[in-house]
């Protein structure tokens, strides 16, 4: 009799192992088959299908706009994060680092990614879902012993009437070993359906949430495409400030050796017997004001220029300087008038600006909400249906007994007794409603007040130009006409120093006007909503 159990034993340990071996083969497979790799390459396909069918060609060209550890697109700038062998990096190679490398770029990216990627799953609850379980074990008590296995396999899905639908089967094997030895396997199938009928009941209620997903991808590829312009702007703005800061450091070093010029001058002229002693000290004094002038600008431009780096993504001890032919390019353009007047302007920028497109839309999200909040506050009935029927005795278990099954069908309903927090739901809705409408009154406002004054800052921008580049022409013939003047002993000192202050002045206020012209010209196209970024990172209007 021993024997016997022995030989019961081994062989159920036999197929134990079988069949273990077979369960774990099954999982390992659907596990290589759904490695993290393949998640993550998943999700990257899906977030930027929805990106690109939702993108319009009138928000801007689609590029630069994949996160960093996704492959680029052919049209993404592709440009490493180094310093140039030149050591020199012109303003279109500063754009493009900046576009491929600027940390807050990449979490302007990151954020249009993840918002996309929520609605992959706002999506998914409309799927089917589906789910399966396998579970085995081995029971022993004084009696019995036996192996079992159990598999489940069904979806669950959510329908846009709200009706929610549940479907699954079940497989159930067991095999005794002692007493009785016998091997038995039934399966059940089973379904139930609940609808609404009054509250959370209709398409627009149920896919609220949905809808809010979208229109949200919606919104931050618009929030994208408009930081986009305003980080164009601002790279350039920083780029041409930094060759402001180097054209001020040339002054400076110019007007130190002017006055160092005049300083030796008179100091010769001092020994002759020429000059007053006191006009020495005076020209000395302004020399070392003048040095001192030199040496903090050239602590200025440095600090700038390190600032710059950063926002290049570059250490701030990388050996670079930036192209000043692109500050003799600006000063060969000069300034150009609009071709718009201030009432074209403002009607643009209301009809282009993309912020001001998601406010207004806004409006109809909160309008929604107020929709699906009234819905609440109504009775609740709900129709319930299900089904089961399970399969022959014995092991018959493909074969299901429907004539057999349990079938019910009911439904459920609660009276709109207690409705408090759906009452203030609906209240708050109706306030944020209000708000919103406000807040699109605001929005439209400041739309107008932005270009508005942006189209006075050029203006005023090209006006400045002029009257500084005449001032610059009158400032470099006063200090000729100054030394000559002095020469002749007809001026005093002071008026020849004042003469090469007024000139420092003039040269680096003719160059901030310029500066500020080129980035007042570009303000005003951003302002406007026609500043269209290029593929690679530059502009165009």
């Amino acid at each position: 009799m021993s024997g016997e159990k022995g030989f019961m034993f081994c062989k159920f340990r036999l197929v134990t192992l079988l069949l273990l071996g077979i369960c774990v083969a099954a999982i390992l497979g659907l596990a290589g088959a759904c490695s993290p790799e393949h998640y993550k390459t998943e999700a990257d396909e899906e977030v930027y299908k929805i990106i690109d069918n939702k993108w319009r060609d009138s928000f801007g060209q689609k590029a630069n706009y994949t996160i960093s550890d996704v492959p680029p697109s052919p049209q993404d700038i592709q440009i490493e994060k180094a310093v140039p062998t030149s050591g020199t990096i012109t303003l279109a190679q500063a754009v493009a680092m900046a576009t491929a490398h600027n940390r807050n770029y990449q979490s302007q990216k990151e954020r249009l990614y993840l918002t996309a990627l929520d609605l992959t799953l706002a999506r998914h609850r409309f799927a089917m879902q589906w789910f399966g379980t396998i579970d085995g074990g081995y029971v022993r008590d004084s009696e019995d012993e036996k192996i079992s296995y159990d598999a489940d396999l069904g979806f669950n899905q959510l329908l846009a009437s709200g009706a929610q639908i549940s479907t699954g089967i079940a497989l159930d094997w067991a095999r005794f070993l002692t007493g009785d030895p016998r091997a038995s396997i039934g399966s059940v199938l089973s379904a139930s359906l609940t609808q609404p009928l009054l509250r959370g009941s209709g398409r627009r209620i149920v896919q609220e949430n949905l809808t809010q997903a979208e229109r949200n991808a919606l919104y931050q590829i618009r929030s994208f495409n408009r930081y986009r312009k305003t980080f164009v702007v601002s790279i350039v703005n920083d780029y041409y400030r930094v060759l402001q800061r180097m054209d001020a450091v040339t002054n400076a070093k110019n007007n130190y050796k002017r006055r160092l010029e005049s300083k030796e001058r008179l100091e010769m002229e001092a020994d002759a017997g020429r000059r007053n002693r006191f006009e020495v000290d005076q020209a000395e004094q302004n020399t070392l004001r003048a040095r001192d002038s030199y040496i903090r600008a050239q602590q200025t431009y440095k600090q700038q220029l390190d600032e710059f780096k950063i926002r290049l993504a570059l250490p701030t001890d990388a050996n670079i300087a930036l192209d000043q032919n692109e500050l003799k390019a600006l000063q060969k353009i000069g300034i150009s008038e609009l071709d718009y007047t201030l009432d074209e302007a403002v009607e643009t920028g209301l009809l282009r600006r993309l912020d001001l497109a998601t406010s207004a839309d806004k409006i109809n999200d909160a309008l929604r909400k107020v929709m699906v909040a009234a819905d609440n506050l109504g009775a609740e009935l709900n129709l319930i249906g299900s089904i089961s029927a399970a399969s022959t005795p014995d092991t018959d278990y493909g074969r299901l007994q429907f004539h057999r099954g349990t079938y019910s069908l009911g439904f459920e309903a609660e009276a709109p007794l207690d409705r408090k927090a759906e009452r203030n739901a609906y209240r708050e809705a109706l306030i944020t409603l209000q708000q919103r409408q406000r807040e699109y009154d605001n929005d439209m406002d400041e739309v107008k007040l932005d270009v508005r004054q942006a189209y006075r800052q050029l203006a005023e921008a090209a006006e400045r130009y002029r009257i500084q580049k005449t001032s610059l022409d009158l400032a470099e013939k006063r200090v000729k006409s100054t030394t000559l003047l002095l020469k002749a002993g007809r001026l005093t000192t002071r008026d020849l120093l004042e003469s090469q202050d007024a000139l420092l002045e003039a040269q680096n206020e003719l160059t901030a006007a310029l500066v500020d012209h080129a980035i007042a010209k570009l303000s005003f196209f951003r302002d406007v909503g026609i500043l269209q970024v290029r593929p690679d990172g530059m502009w165009q209007q």
